[in-house]
């Protein structure tokens, strides 16, 4: 056993050196194995979901920690004293102060103790980072200190590094002389930072590099005659990476620059050059109030856009783009916050030809939005000023939203133990909206203000065995209108009292089942729902915020036809359906839904959107304007056979399916099948079948941008396939059935390790000005790629949300 000593001394200087190699690069010498880097490769059990093929692991102290942290403990094989104090460790000599542990063969320590000497190899460990060199002078007395030769590992960062040599030539500051640094496995030098001179202040969080060459398998493609780098976690104003995209027609090309204000605020300026659209400069600041909220500030503006290319080539030629979006979110209290937004765009298309994201024009629509609300334990009460620039080009004064300026809403239940409850519903709403009154449909015409009550009162009981629930709802809605230059007949103060009334209740029977050796329980569940709507002439009543829904499995058990108040949909009908549940029988977990249903009517729906209770719809066949399905839905004694299925084959696959039949046309109104793949390594597929018969939304009419003129017929398949744990397979192709063409096709290939990260992408989708008609429809393609340095930065865009949206389950490895 080697011979063991105990000091109090100070270790400061090998602690403070072996931070100051944690950033920044380092060595030319001859290159390291894995093992001497602490590099443990995955066991074989492991190595399979692995990204990378190992991990820098710091082997255990072999010296135990002291009872004083500040205690330097030392074990070495030989050691010789001088009788003035001057000391020698040689042989296997080991030294521990805290956390931090040193290995060496050869240590002197002359006798004014001021410094230490270690020659021959040497390794320091502090559990965050490793460094090992040939030669060493450390300073006991201050911040100073050189080593020669020396490799380091950041273990948490997966960083390795050498320099020809490391000083610390003050408190916190390093200077690295011929240094390299790289993320890349031992053994694999993809790439790495090489720079004759990388200097590291601590204090600041910045290191500078002069000479600096990116290398990829050792043959430089970058230089920088000087480069300044954050060197720890800190925010810090500077270049950030660049964004680069191409397609057959267009180079475009992003390099943002992040200004750190202050703690609590930030910018980015982004300029932007787009080939065939010309300079856009962009930027967002934000910030953050220690007792007023946060918010942030984004906008962009393109002087004179060039015109851009392909099918939309000329549009928007000489005119300026631009959007602004501002938001403020804050609380006055635990139970009442606030929120202030502001959106604008130059025209409908600008986020279709700008789109900050990956394979979308990103938004529908840009908010204003003025609001405050208070949460209670039984009122909620909520103020605002609303309104939204809907983005679309060309826009319609009939498609323009209106403006809520303001609405107050007061909502309250009271709740009692024999189940019967109250509730109160008000709201009272200014509504506007810019638009020429004589273009637009008269019931569209009018602005202002309305009230709206509707207090409710319901009692619901539930046994194991089953449920009851009655509910009766009274709206009362007033109005007073202005119809602008818009001559009219209609009352301008109308007002609508109606009660909505349903009885809802259903069963439950269970009943243990053994099926292939499993154990379930099956359920049988029959419903019933009776629902009446006294016939109202709405005649008077203008049409600010109501849309029919269309017929759906929700809608069997629903009493309103209508979203929003500003329509009540007469109805006298009887739904009954019967849905069964499988089980498992430990677990609970439902491995089958399946339920059918149908609703009876006992009197058409005579009033539509247009209010009117007096008559019917006209026929198709009569009016070429009026939605081809209006008049039979309003008249057929039965709505179709709505029939769903939920099915977890098993812990991979899974199944569901919906089917809007009607027995009288003997036609599908609707129908939609999924089937779904997903496997614990990963993989994803998605099956998807839409069809819908043309005039299946009854909002729409022949004319409307988004009426088709055609039976929707869709395939969608999409896969995300995991061949290995560094790559990543994806694809998409979706199909419309009916025009026999493609909407999208894409096909991607991801290569992600400990080393760099790879994202190529080729996509053609389809640019639907309108989805009226067909033959004005055009093909965007392009090719994207995408490409990272771990712990550098990369170039390229961001596609990972846009595949999560359009493959289900896919959840990329981030680059």
């Amino acid at each position: 056993m080697g011979k063991r000593f105990l000091r109090t001394a100070p270790l400061t200087l090998v602690g403070s050196l072996l931070a100051g190699a944690s950033s920044a690069a380092i060595a030319q010498s001859e290159p390291l194995p894995a093992q001497a880097l602490d590099w443990q490769a995955w066991e074989q059990d492991e190595a399979a979901n692995q990204v990378c093929r190992g991990r820098y692991v710091m082997p255990g102290y072999r010296l135990s920690a002291g009872d004083d942290p500040r205690e330097l403990q030392v074990e070495t094989s030989e050691s010789d004293y001088a009788a003035d104090g001057e000391a020698i460790l040689r042989g296997d000599v080991v030294l521990r102060r805290g956390g931090t542990e040193l290995e060496a063969e050869y240590l002197y320590v002359p006798a004014s103790r001021e410094r230490v000497d270690a020659e021959g190899a040497f390794a320091l460990r502090d559990g965050r980072a490793l460094l090992r060199g040939s030669e060493a002078t450390m300073s006991l007395a201050e911040d100073r200190g050189q080593v020669s030769d020396s490799h380091y590992v950041l273990y948490q960062e997966r960083v390795r590094g050498q320099a020809e040599r490391l000083e610390q030539v003050g408190e916190a500051q390093y200077r690295l002389r011929d240094a390299s640094f790289t993320t890349c496995e031992p053994g694999e030098n993809t790439w790495q930072l090489v720079s004759s001179d990388i200097r590291l202040d601590q204090a600041s969080g910045f290191g500078t590099a002069r000479n600096a060459r990116l290398k990829i398998h050792d043959v430089p493609v970058f230089y920088w005659p000087w480069l300044r780098f954050p060197i720890d976690d800190r925010r810090h104003t500077g270049l950030l990476s660049p964004t680069i995209g191409f397609s057959s027609d267009q180079l475009d090309y992003t390099q943002p620059f992040y200004w750190n204000i202050a703690p609590n605020r930030d910018a980015t300026i982004t300029p932007r050059w787009v080939s065939d659209r010309g300079l856009l400069l962009g930027g967002e600041y934000r910030y953050l109030l220690e007792r007023h909220g946060r918010g942030s500030l984004e906008g962009a503006w393109l002087n004179s856009d060039d015109g851009g290319s392909g099918g939309d080539e000329g549009r928007y030629q000489g005119d300026n783009r631009w959007y602004v979006d501002a938001e403020h979110r804050g609380r006055v209290n635990d139970r009442s916050g606030y929120q202030l937004r502001y959106g604008a765009a130059s025209d409908g298309r600008y986020f279709d030809d700008f789109g900050s994201e990956f394979g979308s024009s990103d938004r529908y629509g840009m908010e204003r939005l003025a609001q405050v609300d208070y949460q209670g334990e039984r009122w909620r009460l909520d103020a605002r000023a609303q309104g939204y620039q809907r983005l679309d080009d060309p826009l319609s004064d009939s498609d323009k939203p209106f403006y809520r300026l303001p609405s107050l809403t007061a909502q309250a239940r009271w709740q009692q133990e024999n189940g019967f409850y109250r509730e109160w519903n008000s709201n009272a709403t200014y509504f506007w909206r810019d638009v020429d009154e004589t273009l637009v449909p008269e019931r569209e015409a009018a602005t202002g203000g309305r009230i709206h009550l509707a207090p409710a009162l319901g009692w619901r009981v539930e046994r194991p065995w089953g449920y009851l629930a009655p509910r009766t709802e009274l709206w009362h809605t007033a109005y007073a209108l202005n119809y602008g230059n818009r001559e009219t007949t209609l009352d301008t103060s109308p007002d609508r009292s109606v009660a909505i009334s349903s009885l809802d209740g259903g069963l439950v029977f269970e009943r243990e089942l053994d099926l292939g050796e499993r154990d379930y329980r099956q359920t049988l569940e029959p419903r019933m729902n009776y629902a009446f709507v006294p016939r109202t002439n709405q005649v008077d009543l203008p049409e600010f915020d109501s849309r029919e829904r269309a017929f759906s499995w929700e809608q069997l058990w629903s009493a309103k036809r209508f979203s929003g108040t500003d329509r009540v949909g007469d109805l006298n009908r009887l739904s009954l359906g019967v849905q069964s549940r499988l089980l498992a029988g430990e677990s609970g977990q439902e491995s089958v839904r399946i339920g059918v249903g149908q609703s009876v009517y006992f009197a058409d729906r005579r009033v539509g959107i247009d209010g009117d209770d007096s008559t019917l719809p006209d026929r198709d066949s009569d009016n070429n304007d009026v939605n081809p399905e209006s008049y039979y839905q309003a008249t057929r004694d039965r709505s179709p056979w709505v029939a769903r299925l939920d099915w977890q084959i098993n812990d991979r696959w899974s199944s569901g399916a919906e089917w809007l039949y009607d027995d009288q046309r003997e036609l599908t109104e609707r129908s939609s099948v999924d089937l779904t793949y997903r496997h614990p390594r990963g993989h994803v597929a998605n099956l998807g079948y839409r069809w819908e018969i043309e005039g299946f939304d009854p909002n729409l009419v022949p004319g409307d941008d988004s009426y088709r003129r055609y039976a929707r017929e869709e395939w969608d398949v999409s896969l995300a396939w995991k061949a290995s744990p560094q790559i990543d397979l994806i694809g998409r192709y979706l199909h419309d059935q009916t025009n026999n063409r493609p909407l999208e096709q894409l096909f991607g290939v991801q290569w992600n390790d400990c080393c760099y990260g790879l994202q190529l992408v080729w996509r053609q989708w389809l640019d639907d000005n309108d989805t009226a008609r067909v033959e004005d429809d055009f093909n965007d393609r392009g090719l994207f790629l995408r490409f990272v340095f771990r712990g550098l930065g990369g170039v390229g865009q961001d596609a990972d949300g846009y595949f999560e949206r359009t493959i289900p389950g896919y959840r990329p490895t981030s680059l």
